[in-house]
């Protein structure tokens, strides 16, 4: 057992070398021929294990993934050995489903461009552009896709210690959604333009998005679905599906699943009768519970050690949350983009330099209206942030007064 230890330590110590071989500049094709004589055939959850390592020792997160492109020109290979095999309706076999319909409704996107560019004029290209606003719909449907995987599957990789190519992977989904968005109005502006302005960047846009989506989906398929595959359990997989159903699919509707179980009940569905005590009252647990949901915010609670505890339920939440964020790391729910700012606020809260910080966002034609509140005791100390987020769209609206009831 220790002698096949050890060789895979030395394969992990070789493939650690190219990478960083390549990170130095060498030449793809000369480390891939080096690749072959040295290590042959290297697991996928190895390659996700050495990613997280480069990291810890200091490489860049954003030159793992500027290099992870030529990581999989160069092991390519070894990879072709067919996609992991997950039964129907597991979580990653409705996830690889999906990246082969949307991998499909990208080559159609792609063909129809081609198809406007042929007709010469916007007028002649009425069938091929309702075409485009077809696939565009299919397109915006796929954003529960990502969701999916940034709420619930990474959530669950990263309690197996995979941190790295999941956050990885969410700063391509926003490269991913960058490029939609640019698509989206490319088509919603589309009678203010000159035609071949419009047929050309419509091009290039079908074409960006299918080579985004292909090297995306390739890595996902080949590294971190075989990685989830390997080191998430299998109870843990029925409660992903479950969340999963929670947040709705694209593209298709799966078929229910053996997997599929019912939600835990909560501790305040066994606990009828107790009550919780207040300076100011009393509330049973169910009562609180139901408060707290019935609030016009959605709500969520991070403790002193940046941990996520609670999140309530509201009727129509703003962002999606699901059960596999309660324990998470607050800086592992957000985009690389948007990190540094809520490590900031952090920071500001625990050192008494900010009490609360506010935003606001226009997300699909609604403001949202985002607060975020340090936790303090009666002595001062810091016991975690309360996030509040309110959709304010309505309330802007409001003039005058109202006295009357409807």
């Amino acid at each position: 057992m220790s002698e096949l230890s050890g060789k895979m330590e030395d394969k992990k110590r070789a493939l650690k070398s190219m990478i960083r071989k390549l990170h130095d500049g060498a030449n793809p094709e000369e480390v891939k021929e080096e690749f072959k004589k040295l290590i042959g055939g290297v697991a996928p959850v190895d390659i996700a294990q050495i990613e997280e390592e480069l990291i810890e020792e200091g490489m860049q997160r954003e030159e793992v993934q500027r290099l992870c492109d030529v990581h999989l020109a160069v092991f390519r290979e070894s990879l072709e050995k067919g996609e992991p095999i997950a039964p129907a309706g597991h979580p990653i076999q409705i996830l690889m489903k999906e990246h082969r319909l949307l991998l499909g409704f990208a080559d159609e996107l792609k063909n129809a461009a081609k198809r406007v560019r042929g007709k010469g004029a916007l007028g002649a290209a009425g069938e091929e552009t309702n075409h485009l606003d077809q696939i565009a719909e299919h397109l915006k449907e796929s954003e529960s896709h990502y969701v999916r995987e940034e709420n619930v599957l990474f959530a669950y990789l990263e309690k197996h210690g995979v941190t790295q190519p999941p956050a990885i992977m969410w700063t391509e989904h926003n490269k991913i959604r960058e490029m939609k968005k640019k698509l989206y109005n490319l088509l919603d502006t589309r009678q203010n333009m000159v035609f071949q302005g419009f047929a050309k960047q419509l091009d290039e846009a079908a074409l960006s998005l299918a080579e985004m989506l292909s090297d995306h989906f390739y890595k996902e398929n080949k590294i971190l679905f075989p990685t989830a595959l390997n080191v998430v359990e299998a109870s843990e997989c029925k409660e992903i599906r479950r969340q999963f159903d929670e947040i709705g699919h694209c593209s298709f509707t799966p078929k229910p699943s053996e997997m599929a179980v019912e939600p835990e009940k909560s501790g305040a569905g066994r606990a009828e009768g107790g009550m919780i005590s207040f300076e100011t009252g009393s509330l049973s647990r169910e009562e609180m519970e139901l408060v707290l949901n019935s609030l016009p915010v959605d709500i969520t609670f991070v403790d002193k050690e940046d941990t996520v505890r609670y999140f309530s339920q509201s009727k129509d939440r703003i962002f999606p949350r699901t059960k596999a964020v309660i324990g998470r790391k607050v800086q592992q729910c957000h985009p690389q983009q948007s990190l540094q700012k809520v490590v900031q606020i952090l920071e500001d809260f625990k050192s008494r330099r900010r009490d609360m910080a506010e935003f606001w966002i226009n997300l699909k034609g609604r403001l949202i209206y985002i607060r975020y509140f340090a936790v303090r005791n009666t002595d001062g100390k810091y016991l975690g942030c309360l996030e509040v987020t309110q959709d304010i769209t309505d309330v802007q609206k409001i003039t005058g007064e109202k006295r009357l009831l409807d």
